[in-house]
């Protein structure tokens, strides 16, 4: 089938031609983003839910190139998001266990810690309700800019922005408290 007809088909969410792309590329999809994840579930698990979000923007998609391009490319970056959000969730782990291992209980940490937290807080109030909506799903619950900007309706170049404004104002305001290391290792 022609492209054109295809993605005419899409944007009306024509189930038959969903069928079609759907199976006519789901087997090329999970094979290409093998080679960046290297694991067959989480391949699979990521070109569906790649396939929902087609279904869902069908209708707003703008697709200036061929469909296989745009599909193709959709799923590069799903993958190089989930490699992104895998390496930030492993460092974390690492840091806990790490902390964990060395962890100092006495009274000036736990004073430390709570001080701490209140900074956080504080400095985590002083961004918009959205801002902080957007950062908390990026840092917090860990979805992808791409998820957050579905889940919210609003353009991924938007999410951006926002987690860099919170960035902003959290790197000044957490500046004096913490050494570099650790705001960058919390904020970014």
């Amino acid at each position: 089938m022609k492209d054109i007809l295809l993605i005419e088909g899409l944007g009306r969410r024509d189930k038959v031609i969903f069928d079609f792309v759907f199976n006519y590329y789901y087997s090329s999809l999970c094979a290409f983003a093998m080679q960046y994840l290297h694991d067959r579930d989480t391949t699979e698990d990521l070109i569906q839910d790649f396939f929902v979000a087609v279904w869902l923007e069908a209708p707003r998609m703008q697709i200036s190139t061929s469909l296989k391009s745009y599909l193709f490319a959709g799923v590069k970056n799903r993958c190089l998001d989930f490699q992104k959000h895998h390496k930030v969730t492993e460092k974390y782990k690492a840091f806990i266990l790490f902390t964990a291992e060395n962890e100092d209980c006495s009274f000036e940490h736990y004073f430390a810690e709570s001080e701490l937290r209140q900074t956080i807080e504080k400095s985590m109030s002083k961004l918009s309700p959205r801002c902080r909506e957007i950062f908390e799903l990026s840092r917090l619950n860990g979805l992808s800019n791409l998820e957050i900007s579905d889940k919210l309706g609003i353009s991924k170049r938007t999410v951006e922005l926002q987690i860099s404004n919170s960035l902003k104002i959290l790197r000044k305001e957490l500046a004096e408290f913490l050494p570099i290391w650790l705001i960058a290792w919390l904020i970014g």
